[in-house]
């Protein structure tokens, strides 16, 4: 007979960006010195009581938030041991999917050739094909933009092909269209991890804003991850943010889209009141979008003060059945020079209410927290180790 899940309920915020330091392989990927935490908690004095409660100053030193004795939650970090530094390539990762090659980069702009085609298909010219931060590019070529109606291509340091254009002058279902056709177009060799809808409005340089009507278009994820294992053994998965679009929905029972943290978090406030059991999975996406990417440090600070604000509250809402794993899926250092996303470990807080905490130590794999999850609700996953027992079995002496 089978036991009974450990936990009815198990919630997995992904902090995006929010990373701990740089991974042993930063320097291959342009990362040396990297520490998305430990640099910006130096340059901003930051009050996060409920990190630190739960123990985020157990996993390293970090400044102002010190170590919590004992700690509420099991902690570690986890290395990203597939080939990447994206948002694609962290949540397959957590989801079980191991990328031995990453998605295909482009510094230097998309092939000529693969462009003319694209044209070709959307009926129109384009601005741009340039490596380039997306707020920067709508300033220097958002008045062509109006002018011309090309809407504007530009990649980054991650496998994306980014599509900016004038809500007024590329209304947002033509914008949706042709993104449409360049997923279509990306495939074999050119098959990048996301095409990105960038919306904007505005009337001169200097005054063009990014619009909250960003939509991702993902390629599917291989068969047999996480969510599909969770579905085909009757479990609920709740997403909120950007997993669904990460996930193409694949297993996702219902989805709450969200237009900030706060939303994103008073989303997952609603769901923890409303149902009893299954996954809950939510992504927090300002710290990547609107202020890593734009090294805006007091920004950045802000948005973990914001979010901690909110822990209690989803504390308050967890059972003893409950389990709430909070975590990241790369860095975006907002004090470095760079301002794409860095190669470094993801913290990981384990809160087990009413259970001791225990060191996790360096998972080798964010697919240990897919694994987790699998080995609680009983579906077969294998593809990380799980660290199940050490938030269940008898209570050891809190560290």
């Amino acid at each position: 007979m089978e036991q009974p899940v450990k936990f009815a309920r198990v919630a997995l915020i992904v902090l995006d960006s929010v990373g701990i330091g740089e991974m042993p392989d930063a320097a291959q990927y342009g990362d040396a010195g990297s520490d998305t935490l430990g640099h910006l908690l130096a340059a901003r004095p930051t009050r996060l009581p409920r990190l630190q409660a739960l123990g985020l100053g157990n996993i390293r030193p970090l400044a102002g938030v010190p170590p919590a004795q004992p700690p509420l939650a099991s902690y570690g970090k986890c290395a990203l041991l597939s080939d990447g530094k994206d948002t694609t390539t962290g949540h397959w990762e957590m989801a079980g999917i191991i990328l031995e090659k990453g998605f295909p980069l482009y510094p230097h702009g998309f092939p000529a050739e693969l462009m003319r085609e694209f044209e070709r298909r959307i009926g129109r010219g384009t601005l741009g094909n340039v490596a380039a931060s997306g707020t920067e590019i709508i300033q220097q070529l958002g008045e062509e933009h109006l002018r011309t109606g090309r809407p504007i291509v530009y990649t980054s340091a991650d496998s994306v092909f980014q599509i900016a254009a004038h809500e007024e002058v590329i209304p947002l279902p033509e914008l949706y269209r042709i993104c449409e056709i360049a997923r279509e177009l990306l495939q074999g060799p050119h098959r990048v991890g996301r095409v990105i809808a960038r919306p904007f409005l505005g009337t001169h340089a200097g005054n063009f804003q990014r619009t909250r009507h960003r939509h991702d278009y993902a390629i599917p994820p291989p068969e047999g991850m996480l969510l599909d294992r969770l579905a085909a053994g009757g479990v609920p998965v709740y997403a909120v943010g950007k997993i669904f679009d990460i996930f193409l929905g694949r297993g996702i029972r219902e989805h709450v889209s969200m237009q900030s943290n706060a939303d994103g978090l008073e989303a997952t406030l609603a769901l923890l009141d409303r149902v009893a059991e299954g996954l809950v999975f939510v992504n927090l996406v300002d710290f990547d979008m609107l202020y890593g990417h734009r090294n805006d440090v007091e920004g950045y600070a802000r948005a973990l003060e914001e979010c901690d604000s909110y822990l209690e509250r989803i504390e308050a809402k967890l059972h003893a059945s409950d389990l709430l794993l909070l975590t990241a899926d790369h860095g975006c250092d907002p004090t470095t020079a760079s301002t794409d996303h860095s190669r470094e470990y993801a913290p990981l807080l384990a809160l087990a209410p009413g259970r001791a905490a225990h060191p996790l130590g360096t998972r080798r794999s964010l697919a240990d927290i897919g694994e987790t999850i699998a080995d609680n609700f009983q579906v077969p996953l294998h593809r990380g180790e799980s660290f199940l027992a050490a938030l269940t079995g008898p209570a050891a002496r809190a560290v």
